[in-house]
């Protein structure tokens, strides 16, 4: 038997808080998610804080200045509307990468499926669901992926991870994981508000704390197993009785340890987060389409960030340019691996429209691995793939949709 899929998105209530910018060097991140000991720049910040930050490669004394000045006119602003922002807030990674970092501990469902015990079963699934709040506790942003964007993941634990920009506006994702063990579904919608000292993320999903205690409960609601821990560090198990105190003769027992971070690490990245970024968990046959080729997310990842803003906004003028070819033919975008069901989750923040699986990805993948039977993976091959996530390509007086179909462009697009 499988563990169950999870249809869901990301943590449902997750709010950091920049507390008001003062005269200090430092200003602290407070979050329901507990995020003490993070920090943010202060754009009136001192020497010392020019120092620290030029020691991590991220922040000048006159960026800090100009970007803040720039930022006033967003306030009150949802920025995921935004025409850009500047790369300096952002991290190498798309929101499609991120929401492949739930599979970082993804071997909890493994072991969920494998085991006979339905309760510790659960603790299993429960801890999974809970591993996944530290891979959001990173103040960086994440690019926005452009519509029709991908991302494809292979080679960690016998998973295949794929997920598609399905939407612009309002942002949204979809992605599908399985392996022999379980499958896993889900659709992510984002809105932010920027408010000058704050900014409110809400996604959709779960919401914690870094103290975490639970119970496992049978068919007659008696409790059976507590579960304790931080999910900033591991988590734990033991039997109990019905009143829920832990049982005589039974001692705690680690069920799961959060991955330390590389010691100064410029984006808080673990070795997981690299690897997302990684050509080696790339399959054969990689889509033009895939978060790794984007240019602006490669040029921050090397820290040129000058060339990543320009690249950011050539693409971002390229998929305004799309937008405008797709309404003069009166086209509808359709997402390549996912469909819309026309079944919706209500949130606090509306409701959440759901895409589901094709299986068509399953299809090609398979294709794909016949093709290169016998054959490596080339790395450097890869890497060479120009970016292409686009609906339609302009050759000629012609568009080349991205499935091959060949369409007219008129003189005025």
């Amino acid at each position: 038997m499988s563990a169950p899929a999870k249809k869901g998105g990301f943590l449902s209530s997750l709010t950091s808080t920049f507390a008001n910018f003062g005269s200090g060097a430092y200003t602290k991140v407070n979050s329901l998610l507990g995020h003490e000991g993070l920090e943010v720049v202060n754009p009136e910040g001192g020497q010392e804080d020019v120092e620290e930050e030029a020691i991590r490669g991220r922040f000048k004394q006159e960026d800090r200045e100009s970007y803040w000045k720039m930022m006033h006119k967003y306030i009150g602003s949802d920025i995921t509307s935004m025409v850009t922002l500047p790369v300096i807030i952002f991290e190498p990674m798309t929101t499609l990468q991120k929401m492949a970092e739930l599979m970082e501990y993804s071997h909890l469902l493994d072991l969920a499926d494998q085991c006979e015990d339905p309760h510790m079963k659960m603790v299993y699934a429960c801890t999974w669901a809970v591993s996944v709040y530290p891979a959001y506790q990173r103040t960086w942003k994440p690019f926005n992926p452009i519509l029709g964007e991908t991302y494809e993941m292979v080679k960690h634990n016998g998973i295949t991870f794929l997920a598609e920009q399905v939407s612009h506006h309002p942002p949204m994702s979809s992605a599908h994981a399985e392996n022999e063990h379980f499958s896993y579904d889900i659709t992510s919608k984002l809105r932010t508000k920027f408010l000058g000292n704050s900014v409110d993320i809400y996604p959709v999903g779960r919401k914690g704390r870094y103290e975490v205690d639970g119970y496992v409960y049978n068919k007659d609601e008696e409790p059976k197993i507590l579960i304790t821990g931080k999910w900033n560090s591991s988590l734990s198990c033991q039997p109990c009785d019905l009143e829920g105190e832990p049982l005589e003769g039974t001692e705690l027992q680690e069920v799961w340890k959060c991955t330390e971070q590389p010691k100064g690490d410029k984006f808080q990245y673990t070795h997981f987060a690299h690897v997302i970024n990684s050509f080696d968990t790339a399959p054969q046959g990689l889509l033009p389409s895939d978060s790794r080729l984007r240019p602006d997310r490669y040029a921050l990842e090397m820290g040129d960030m000058s060339k990543a803003g320009s690249d950011k906004t050539s693409l971002e003028e390229r998929q305004r340019a799309e937008k405008k070819l797709r309404e003069s033919k009166n086209a509808e975008f359709a997402p390549r691996w996912f469909n819309l069901t026309g079944d919706k989750a209500p949130t606090p923040w509306g409701d959440l429209e759901i895409y589901e699986y094709n299986g068509k990805y399953s299809e090609h993948r398979k294709q794909e691995e016949a093709n290169a039977a016998g054959k490596t993976v080339d790395v450097e091959q890869l890497k060479k793939i120009p970016f292409n996530p686009w609906q339609f390509e302009q050759s000629e007086g012609q568009s080349v949709a991205y499935g091959g179909q060949v369409l007219p462009v008129s003189q005025s697009s």
